[in-house]
């Protein structure tokens, strides 16, 4: 399994990762903001149809490795946050919700032995973010394994930027 998201369509990436589990472990890392913060963003969430996902960014908080905000990105140094609505809840093994551009993540997990395999799909992306987003999520679920696996986490933006400019090549060569 590659750790590089696939274009599925104009528009629509899927990420896979094999996860330690148990599921419900992993669903926590989702739904609880104490977990999910250590990989993504912090917020309260109401993990059923029609509830809220509060995701509060804090990229350089992600490790403790400390590095520069790139200047692309700047605009976020003291973080970012929306509220997003979930749109599929069927814990735990799948939750969907919108993200602030209208675009939808959908998370599903399914074990397999003693592990879990999370595939990720973001739809609606524009063009015009998709290498951004690409790069983000190949970063975050890079945070998430190293998590989960009780390793340090490599630095955030760094990471990101180098991710971005490899899936820049990867979509126009899609």
């Amino acid at each position: 399994m590659s750790d590089y998201g696939t274009i599925l369509e104009s528009g629509a990436i899927r990420f896979e990762r094999f996860l330690p589990g148990p599921i419900e472990r992993v669903w926590a890392y989702l739904t609880e903001s104490d977990k999910r913060g250590k990989w993504l963003a912090t917020g309260a969430a109401q993990p059923r149809v029609g509830g809220s996902v509060e995701l509060h960014f804090r990229h350089a908080d992600l490790s403790p490795h400390k590095e520069e905000i790139p200047e692309k990105y700047r605009q976020h140094e003291c973080g970012a946050r929306f509220t997003a609505e979930v749109t599929r809840c069927e814990p735990p093994r799948l939750l969907s919700h919108t993200w602030a551009d209208g675009s939808e993540v959908t998370f599903e997990l399914m074990p397999q032995g003693e592990g879990v395999l999370l595939v990720l799909t973001h739809r609606r992306l524009t063009p015009t973010i998709m290498m951004s987003v690409a790069g983000g999520w190949h970063t975050h679920l890079g945070i998430l394994v190293d998590h989960l696996h009780g390793r340090t986490p490599k630095p955030f933006w760094s990471t990101h930027a180098r991710l971005e400019t490899e899936y820049e090549g990867r979509i126009a060569a899609a």
